[in-house]
């Protein structure tokens, strides 16, 4: 079996997909490891999670730095600790154009609806105000435009009538839990090729 790849998740909260994404990566055929756990923020829940799977862990803390900053911080400790691929799990902060194209197609993100379709924040009492009778999740590569990028894989629920955004927030969660494993999956095997704003799923190269 090639050597597995090594990917660092980043997160600001609790970590929940975080969780998903360790349980997954501890089979024996797994092409990633998880590397590094790395935050924005110190109080970050999703950090105790790693470390309690003895996970490294470390904490960029955003506020009073400017975007810029940040990100080229972010790259140097990226680089240093041999990261091949990245994933988005809750990270509440906006890339630099720079750096998303530096990672572009090594670097993925989970968004709660069926995109192209509500893209941004307040996503369930969107989609409950806007009568529709699908959503879902969408695990996509990250491009400078905000939940924008080539899509990789979705899971789809049916909106019922007496929804309420707490509601489809936990459905679509577990949807999110059981859907970003398996993305990783296929990106760390590399059978993922973007043509476009197209993703194919290919046979198994690394």
């Amino acid at each position: 079996m090639p050597a597995r790849k090594s990917v660092a998740v980043l997160i600001s909260g609790r970590g929940t997909n975080l969780r998903a994404l360790i349980d997954s990566t501890l089979a024996a055929d797994h092409p990633a490891r998880i590397a590094l756990v790395l935050s924005n923020r110190a109080d970050a829940e999703g950090l105790e999670i790693a470390k309690a799977a003895g996970i490294e862990t470390a904490v960029i803390p955003s506020k009073g730095k400017e975007r810029a900053e940040f990100d080229a911080i972010l790259y140097t400790v990226l680089r240093a600790k041999g990261i091949d691929y990245i994933c988005l799990a809750g990270f509440m902060r906006l890339l630099t154009t720079d750096f998303v194209q530096a990672w572009y197609g090594r670097m993925i993100n989970i968004h709660p609806s069926l995109l192209p379709a509500f893209r941004g924040t307040d996503v369930h009492a969107r989609v409950i105000e806007s009568g529709t009778r699908f959503t879902g999740c969408s695990v996509h590569f990250v491009s400078p435009e905000v939940d924008a990028g080539p899509i990789i894989l979705q899971a789809a629920i049916p909106v019922p009538q007496d929804a309420t955004a707490d509601s489809i927030a936990a459905a679509v969660l577990e949807q999110e839990h059981a859907l970003y494993p398996q993305a990783l999956r296929l990106l760390a095997a590399g059978r993922l090729s973007i043509e476009g704003q197209r993703v194919r799923i290919g046979q198994q190269t690394a």
